[in-house]
């Protein structure tokens, strides 16, 4: 096992030879990880199945072990997230702009990779393909941090893309995890600045809190996802039992589910019943306001906390309100900044939703699922950004640059 400072100096490293190669060679890569991927399916799946099993005998909850859990569907669509981004277009050596000032000199600025990128997540295999072929691309070299439950998928994901890059002749430290998933160690890894350029954690509120407040390299923050589904008045009834069934319970444990249901009263008569008999076929758990319990007989009365908790789980809150406006009001105060949806027929109300909802992605008519780097055709993403510094929602390509300022001068000398 190299110490933290090897892994730091080899990263550092091949972030430089990464800056030398050119879109074709990138891609080469890339397309090669792909193809190796789906042809060790077996292998990553063997690898897999013993970070389920035990994350089972650790009665872990069934909406995470489905974030965990590789088939043979999911490890096919890690290689087309690879490929997809293959063929996307290389932001890396665009020059954004360029000026003349009255001295003559030509000032431009131009798209340049960040370098070493660190990535403290938890419980999510795909994120180390995923990580890997958008840090490649755009020439940034990456060190992994995943969840000791996910140690031997990781492993495994890693080594087969190491290998594939080395037969390409191509720098394989352009990839590392950290074999060591031990609190200390990642503590460590927080605090080398001397190597790595920024950290961008995800995961539970827990993790992302701590490299938060405990990290001294810049950190690019991904939030939870406590995602509302305002009911207007003026909303089509089954489009949103159909919106809000998809959004919680297509996949329980993922940051993009719906957690929070707000419900206007005009409509409450009738949406409340509809919706929550539908939700409650799912087996989810409606835990609502006074008003949400007396439409709808299986509702438990909820607490202050529930209508802010991201529950990765089969649960909802809802919420009764009597306008628009008080409906804005309590998702901007409950919400995380990750994805809010508005179901309503009338034009004015949808677009007040769209200016007023503080949050990285915001629907009108739709699915808070599509928060995703692949569905919004990134290939695949980095995270989904809740910050408002430098990057905002799902995190692609151009996320994962900066620019640096060119100058162009023949002589000039400052008076």
């Amino acid at each position: 096992m190299i110490s933290l400072e090897e892994m730091g100096r080899r990263a550092k490293k091949a972030s430089r030879e990464m800056n030398r190669l050119g879109v074709n060679e990138k891609n080469k890569g890339l397309l090669a990880v792909a193809d190796a991927l789906a042809a060790n399916c077996g292998k990553l799946l063997k690898e897999n199945q013993i970070d389920v099993e035990k994350a089972a005998g650790n009665n872990m909850k069934a909406s995470l072990i489905d974030r965990l859990t590789l088939t043979e569907e999911r490890i096919q669509g890690m290689a087309e997230g690879i490929r997809q981004v293959a063929a996307l277009a290389d932001p890396v050596g665009e020059v954004v702009s360029m000026k003349t000032t009255p001295t003559g000199l030509q000032i431009g600025q131009k798209r340049v990779p960040l370098g070493v990128i660190g990535i403290i997540y938890e419980s999510r295999p795909n994120v180390t393909a995923d990580a890997f072929g958008l840090c490649f691309k755009t020439g940034n070299a990456v060190i992994l941090r995943g969840g000791s439950d996910a140690v031997h998928s990781n492993q495994a994901i890693v080594d087969v893309v190491r290998e594939s890059l080395i037969q390409c002749g191509l720098p394989e430290d352009s990839i590392q995890i950290l074999e060591d998933t031990s609190h200390e160690t990642a503590e460590r890894f927080m605090r080398m600045n001397q190597y790595v350029d920024v950290l961008i954690p995800r995961g539970g509120a827990g993790l992302i809190r701590t490299v938060v407040e405990k990290s001294t390299v810049p950190v690019i923050e991904t939030g939870t996802g406590n995602c509302h589904i305002f009911v207007d008045e003026y909303a089509d009834i089954d489009m949103a039992v159909n919106i809000v069934e998809n959004a919680k319970t297509q996949r329980l444990g993922v940051c993009n589910a719906c957690e929070s249901l707000v419900i206007h009263s005009a409509l409450a008569e009738k949406a409340v019943p509809a919706i929550c008999g539908k939700l409650a076929e799912h087996g989810v758990e409606i835990r609502g306001d006074e008003r949400a319990c007396q439409l709808f007989g299986d509702v438990k009365p909820a607490t202050e906390e529930d209508f802010g908790t991201e529950y990765l789980d089969a649960i909802i809150s809802v919420r009764i309100v009597d306008s628009i406006q008080e409906a804005i009001d309590h998702i901007n105060h409950y919400n995380t900044g990750h994805s809010e949806t508005i179901v309503t027929s009338d034009y004015h109300n949808a677009m007040k939703f769209l200016n007023e909802i503080d949050a990285a992605a915001v629907y009108v008519n739709a699915s808070t699922r599509f928060t995703d780097g692949f569905e919004f055709g990134f290939g695949a993403e980095i995270g989904i950004s809740t910050q408002k510094l430098h990057a905002r929602g799902p995190m692609g390509l151009l996320a994962l640059t900066t620019t640096k300022y060119i100058i162009l001068g023949d002589g000039q000398i400052r008076a």
